[in-house]
């Protein structure tokens, strides 16, 4: 793929094969712990094997030129390192923009512009990251390009700041941070309210990962999202009356129930509920890996969907079709929506010999259903952002 997209490069930018450097920031795909991190707990994603492949050459000018293959149709967009405010017209292009200002923010200023061709093998809209595997790249090219030494995680902060403030998501540390720290054959275990973090082996012997994505696009997921997250801070609020609590991931789902009366409103309290068992799930569910019982790790993802249906509310019925029909299948050890929800993927855990009558199968069901074509990706657990070196 790179030689291919070296030959993309100086086509597009009209340039010779020279000081062309080559970064790659993964995917990610949540395992547990589903709408968490904004809330102080635990989630425990895994890096992908597919992501956001960056090709950069420094220029001697203070322009920068932005190109993407997966949106070729919008051409190079050209922008200036005297103004680098947001731009609808910039489209994608906002994301690494939105990195290059927050890093100036820290006293990182870019000494010149850059030509950059990225191209990503991640489904746009699909709630596997692509903009925050965009972000991640952008960080650690500019961070190798510039000499600025920054640390992975305070990279990983700075993105994550990025689409807070810059592209104006108010999303958790969580996509950003297994991008950037992801580790072969691993998944982290993260504590989104200090940031400490725990690799965890991901050895699924006979099985694989299989995400489904149900090719719906999330158009409810970001003012949704910001609800929930409204709904939650609402219902910490009413907790803090009584308790003394920074965020609803110190609580556990005992303390949770001897105190929800608290809160006033019954949709709060149902948000809160599940963030604090899903929390619960999740540490349980780490434990549950480790000590080598797969199937009981399934159980903890079929139980986190149901919640994240019933008390969170934000499946839908493209996400419970795909789910459901997962769990009627032969070898599937769990199944479970992934991301921000009201769209998006699904990641299931299937035996390696009914892979192909899964994706066959649960395919067909989720068409009759829906009227939709789903796509399935059987992915590996890949490592972290990084320059890649021939």
């Amino acid at each position: 793929m790179a030689k291919n997209l070296l030959a993309t490069f100086t086509n597009i930018f009209n340039e010779a094969e020279t000081s062309i450097r080559t970064f790659f920031a993964p995917g990610r795909v949540n395992l547990i712990g589903e709408h968490t991190d904004y809330n102080g707990g635990h989630v425990f994603p895994c890096a992908l094997s597919i992501g956001t492949t960056a090709l950069v050459r420094k220029r001697s000018d203070r322009v920068i030129q932005f190109y993407s293959t997966n949106f070729a149709d919008l051409g190079i967009i050209k922008v200036s390192l005297d103004n680098l405010s947001f731009n609808q017209a910039d489209d994608w292009a906002n994301y690494p923009k939105g990195v290059i200002v927050t890093l100036a923010q820290y006293g990182y200023q870019l000494d010149a512009g850059f030509d950059v061709l990225y191209e990503g093998e991640i489904p746009n809209g699909a709630g596997l990251s692509s903009s925050a595997s965009i972000e991640v790249v952008t960080a650690i090219m500019l961070n190798v390009l510039y000499s600025f030494a920054i640390d992975q995680v305070s990279l990983v902060k700075m993105c994550q700041k990025a689409e807070n403030e810059y592209i104006g998501v108010n999303c958790g540390i969580m996509d950003q941070f297994a991008i950037g720290m992801g580790k072969e054959k691993h998944a982290i275990l993260l504590d989104c309210d200090t940031l400490d973090y725990v690799y965890s082996p991901l050895d699924l012997d006979a099985a694989s990962l299989i995400i489904a994505n149900t090719n719906k696009r999330r158009g409810l997921a970001d003012s949704k999202y910001n609800e929930r997250r409204g709904e939650c801070e609402r219902a910490l609020r009413d907790l803090q009356g009584e308790l003394e609590i920074r965020s609803l991931g110190e609580l556990t789902p005992e303390e949770f129930d001897s105190h929800a009366h608290l809160i006033k409103q019954d949709v709060d309290r149902m948000r809160a509920k599940h963030a604090v068992y899903e929390n619960a799930r999740t540490l349980e569910a780490v434990k549950k890996l480790q000590a080598g019982d797969i199937a009981g790790f399934g159980q903890l993802m079929n139980a986190s969907h149901i919640s994240l249906r019933d008390d969170y509310e934000v499946t839908g019925k493209e996400l419970d079709a795909l789910v459901e029909a997962a769990w009627e299948q032969a070898g599937v050890i769990g199944s479970r929506m992934t991301g921000a929800g009201f769209g998006g993927c699904t990641i299931s855990i299937v035996n390696n010999e009914h892979i192909e009558s899964f994706i066959e199968k649960v395919g067909a069901k989720y068409a009759e259903q829906t009227g939709l074509k789903a796509d399935f990706y059987v992915v590996q657990v890949g490592d972290g952002a990084k320059e890649i070196v021939e």
